[in-house]
């Protein structure tokens, strides 16, 4: 190895430790569900955004195994190749009756989607107003398309106003975006959206949400966007299909038009291999649970609901959520990680946020009860929870 890039690695990597930045990956044996097991110990799982716990749903396994049968592993091609299979075709035609949306483009992962198409709708010469706590992949789209990026103050229709008059008016761009999570993942808080859409049709800004975290949690499953009956006002609509959904990729809902262009336009769709026909199909099955039934996004909200009462009665700074994320706010880096380690030690895998995910001095775990959770692990869970806070102070 070049001795520059080790000099570059060490000093860095002594630098996130001593700082308590740096984050240990640790290996699920088996599947995720509610109970995994790490090294060999069960623990109660509550790190895992699998939130109406179709990872690990028979139904899906079985179309899955019946996919490779029928269609093989791989797709075989980037989908304007040689790649697009009556799998993902079938997929898209359903999304988009269960987002509400003309047309549905999917791909291999939500970060892909957001990559692929806010680079391809703006352009150097634009502008992007962001919410100021926008998701990576949202922050990594915008500047991969060469517009002016600014930031507006989190959730705040006034200063987007005042950020969208000074675009508009600047004669300086070419066309203005709106762009914002529409579940934002560490508070667990929503966007407000009617507030939001009433600026952008003020000054006829493109509108775009990130839902990755609102897709088979928000609207009966059927995101941010559809639970305040916004989806004619929204251009884009943004959603993974690795989270609620259980399997893996993501997709971009909108218009013919829109989905067409993306088609011809988006990068990550041009030069990657489309999702594989086991996943496809897999993700089909949880579209149709989902459009046939609320029953597991209602459980899911039940166990949030129950979940965050019991660690709020237990005297934790839980923050403002407004979903069935549950950040339990500790601060300090070093003690967010000693925490998290001292949970796992008595049973339960909830796993430290730390900076540069979340701002300095904010640190967290990040608590994800999902529809298969019982209440009886929960309350384990709770009690656990209890036991650390008073070891070490917390509570």
């Amino acid at each position: 190895m070049s001795k520059t890039l080790q000099k570059y690695l060490n000093q860095n990597l002594t630098e996130l430790k001593d700082n308590g930045l740096y984050n240990e990956i640790d290996v699920v044996e088996g599947a995720n569900g509610p109970i995994i097991n790490i090294d060999g110990k069960e623990l109660i799982n509550l790190s895992s955004n699998n939130y109406l716990g179709l990872a690990t749903d028979e139904e899906m396994k079985a179309v899955a195994k019946e996919a490779i049968d029928s269609h093989g592993v791989g797709a075989g091609a980037v989908r304007t190749i040689n790649g697009t299979m009556d799998l993902h075709r079938d997929l898209e035609e359903k999304l988009a009756k269960f987002k509400g949306t003309e047309a549905v483009i999917a791909l291999t992962s939500g970060f892909n989607a957001n990559q692929g198409a806010i680079p391809a709708i703006m352009k150097k010469g634009d502008a992007i107003l962001s919410d100021e706590l926008n998701h990576a992949s949202i922050i990594d789209g915008c500047r991969l398309s060469g517009a002016k990026i600014i930031r507006v103050n989190h959730n705040d229709p006034e200063d987007l106003r005042k950020k969208a008059k000074e675009a508009t008016e600047s004669g300086e761009y070419n066309k203005v975006m709106y762009i914002t999570d529409g579940v934002f993942s560490m508070d667990g808080d929503v966007v407000n959206l009617p507030e939001m859409i009433k600026v952008a049709k003020e000054f006829d800004l493109i509108t775009y949400v990130d839902d990755a975290h609102g897709s088979g949690v928000m609207g009966k499953g059927a995101g941010t966007v559809k639970h305040f009956g916004l989806e004619k006002e929204v251009d884009l609509q943004m959603g993974t299909l690795s989270k609620a959904i259980g399997v893996v990729g993501g997709y971009v809902a909108g218009s013919k038009d829109l989905v067409d262009y993306l088609k011809v336009a988006a990068r990550p769709f041009l030069f990657s291999t489309a999702l594989t026909p086991a996943d496809t199909a897999a993700i089909t099955k949880a579209v149709e649970k989902l459009m046939a039934s609320t029953e597991l996004h209602d459980k899911l909200w039940e166990n949030g609901n129950y979940l965050k009462q019991g660690l709020k009665d237990a005297g934790f700074d839980i923050g403002n959520s407004e979903t069935p994320i549950t950040p339990v706010i500790i601060g300090e880096e070093k003690k967010a990680q000693e925490f998290s380690r001292r949970l796992q030690e008595k049973g339960v895998y909830a796993k430290s946020i730390v900076f540069p995910t979340v701002p300095r001095g904010t640190g967290r775990v990040r608590n994800m009860p999902t529809a298969a959770h019982t209440k009886e692990m929960l309350d384990q869970a709770i009690e656990i929870y209890t036991e650390v806070g008073k070891e070490l102070g917390i509570i």
